[in-house]
């Protein structure tokens, strides 16, 4: 198994969590948004992005609306939809329950010596 493809794969699975986080205190706009990924050492390019922020847009978890912008056209800026923030706060549980099970299987492999 190559460990690139594992990584990418795990990548993929938090980018919709990690953007709704973004999106949970203001409303942001696409390119705000990968930038904020990438300072958070998530890299994504808009290839990847602006199907997503369709999808979640479509599933109603997102709305948008136009901006008029001072640096050239105006830009759709993404918010959370009431539903969007019940299902984020739904991630936040998953998200605890994961860590939490990985951070004990973790701790538990170090201190434990035991040959099944």
């Amino acid at each position: 198994m190559n460990i690139d493809n594992a990584k990418s794969q795990m990548r993929k699975g938090m980018l919709e969590y990690c953007v709704l986080l973004l999106l949970r205190n203001r409303p942001a706009y696409a390119s705000d948004i990968i930038q904020q990924l990438k300072e958070a050492q998530l890299l994504v390019v808009e290839g990847t992005l602006y199907p997503l922020l369709t999808r979640l847009k479509n599933d109603g978890l997102l709305s948008y609306a136009w901006q008029e912008s001072t640096q050239g056209p105006p830009r759709k800026y993404y918010a959370l939809t009431s539903l969007g923030e019940t299902f984020l706060s739904g991630l936040d549980t998953a998200w605890n329950e994961l860590s939490n099970t990985v951070n004990h299987l973790k701790r538990n492999h170090l201190f434990s010596t035991t040959i099944i």
